[in-house]
């Protein structure tokens, strides 16, 4: 019998080789093309997103320099408001308030014969500058009041130094009379209305059609200057 010779699988042709490179380059150029097209669309989203963000912060500027400007009316409307506030406020001061307040401390022993609305004291020599809402004279007292529409302890607490400044002008001035201090609102809060009565000052309140005048009594006397 003649020798067995192994079996060995074929080799492959040139076709078949070629064949085998060309399917190759074909994956490799789809795989580099959807690469390039994953590429495009993101940066068509990049792009995209950026207007969008663009817009978005030309809109929000925009709807801010709106808002400024809406902010800017009414607070321009909102003093215009206070302003007539404060002007009626006097008003109501000069015609309901002024004629009534002396004889509503007549009730309380004093006898004011003068007052004046809106003073200043300007000393320049000395730099006293204070500015008072009414002042009103009897003899040798003189009662300093302070109006606010709705008095705050800093209210109170200004009308203090006021009254050291008043003090100081009337002894550089050879004034010895006594002075004597008051607070008026036409709301009047309980700790505001507390720390002015503790500081011996009177204070002035709305009561029905009318107002009243507080007296400090007890351990907080009226305070003289």
């Amino acid at each position: 019998m003649g020798e067995v010779q192994p079996a060995y699988p074929r080799g492959l042709d040139f076709e078949q080789v070629w064949a085998g490179l060309e399917k190759t380059r074909l994956f490799v150029e789809g795989m580099v093309r959807r690469q390039e097209e994953s590429d495009r669309q993101l940066k068509e989203m990049v792009r995209e997103t950026d207007r969008q963000l663009k817009e978005m912060v030309q809109e929000t500027d925009r709807q801010l320099k709106e808002t400024d400007r809406h902010l800017k009316e009414t607070d321009e409307r909102l003093s215009k408001q206070l302003g007539k506030l404060g002007g009626r406020l006097g008003e109501m001061i000069e015609y309901m308030v002024k004629p009534n307040l002396i004889e509503k401390f007549r009730e309380l022993g004093f006898v004011f014969t003068k007052v004046y609305q809106e003073t200043e004291i300007k000393d320049k020599q000395n730099n006293i500058v204070a500015e008072v809402d009414f002042t009103m004279e009897d003899g040798d007292k003189v009662m300093i009041v302070e109006v606010k529409s709705k008095p705050s302890v800093g209210d109170v607490k200004d009308h203090l130094a006021r009254m050291e400044k008043v003090r100081l002008h009337a002894d550089l001035h050879g004034d010895g009379r006594r002075y004597l201090g008051a607070v008026a609102g036409m709301v009047m809060n309980e700790n505001a209305r507390d720390f002015a009565l503790r500081n011996g000052f009177y204070v002035i309140e709305p009561s029905g059609d009318t107002f009243t005048v507080i007296v400090p009594r007890g351990a907080y006397r009226p305070r003289e200057w």
